[in-house]
């Protein structure tokens, strides 16, 4: 078995993972992890994700059984995963969306030295979606003075970073296949005619809504949309607890879900 910590345990996604985890045979749930001013602390992460006793305590601290985290938590959570990691040279699953620019350097400094997969989306169907995005952009590419690309993306009036990491990686994707080199977020007043080379983004925040993106291709004439949307949180959940076993036999680099799912064969 795996000895897995969960970084960001008491949260809505820790839950799940703290949930999905015990009941998976190749991993022991070793460490729930949260912020050293959590309420919960010392809590049963078991009992605070609604599954009964686990035997395994909420706390701020790493103990030293650790194989693989995963880090579902915050910015400041990502960085003290990461600092515990490349400290005891183990593997990395970063799930946590919205890091600064020097977040995102360190993670790419440390999987020189520790297996990283870092990913803006964990979920099978969002990583599907992104290499029909890829497909599309590419067949388009020739066409692309006469495509308009739009990303729309929804979640939870909980979530606190905007757009979405997976809406701006379909954004990087988009730019990468068809050349495309303006962003725009969001469009206000009398901005005039919609130009050419623009991906445009719309955050949409509402209710309970664990995530939905579409991406579209806009023609004279006829348009193509690309629509993925979660149901509930496990898809995320599902999909991190598979990159941790696929992370932990790899050698340091950085890895993502497309390594994870063979999608890069």
């Amino acid at each position: 078995m795996i000895n897995l910590a969960i970084s960001g345990a008491a949260g809505r996604m820790g839950g799940r993972l703290v949930d999905l985890g015990s009941r998976d045979p190749d991993l022991n749930i070793v460490a729930a992890i949260e912020s050293n001013d959590h309420p919960k602390l010392g809590s049963d992460a078991g009992l605070e994700s609604g599954i009964g006793n686990i035997d395994v305590k909420l706390t701020d601290s790493y103990p030293s059984s650790v194989e693989v985290v995963i880090d579902f938590s915050h910015p400041a959570g990502a960085e003290a995963a990461i600092n515990f990691c490349l400290a005891q040279r183990i593997a990395l699953v970063m799930a946590t969306t919205g890091l600064e620019n020097e977040t995102v350097e360190k993670i790419k400094q440390a999987a020189t030295q520790i297996p990283i997969v870092w990913a803006p989306s964990m979920s099978l169907a969002v990583n599907l979606t992104m290499k029909l995005v890829e497909t599309a952009g590419r067949a388009l590419k020739d066409h692309s003075s006469g495509v308009d690309v739009e990303i729309l993306e929804r979640h939870h009036r909980f979530k606190a970073d905007a757009p979405s990491g997976t809406a701006l990686k379909f954004g990087e994707i988009v730019a990468d296949s068809m050349g495309f080199t303006q962003h725009q977020h969001g469009r206000e007043g009398m901005i005039g005619q919609r130009p050419p080379n623009e991906i445009g983004y719309h955050a949409i925040r509402t209710g309970d809504n664990p995530g939905q993106h579409t991406i579209v291709f806009g023609m004279l004439g006829e348009t193509i949309e690309l629509n993925v949307a979660a149901s509930n949180r496990d898809c995320y959940a599902t999909g991190a607890l598979a990159a941790a076993k696929f992370v932990v036999a790899q050698s340091p680099g950085l890895y993502n879900m497309y390594d994870v799912l063979g999608l890069n064969q």
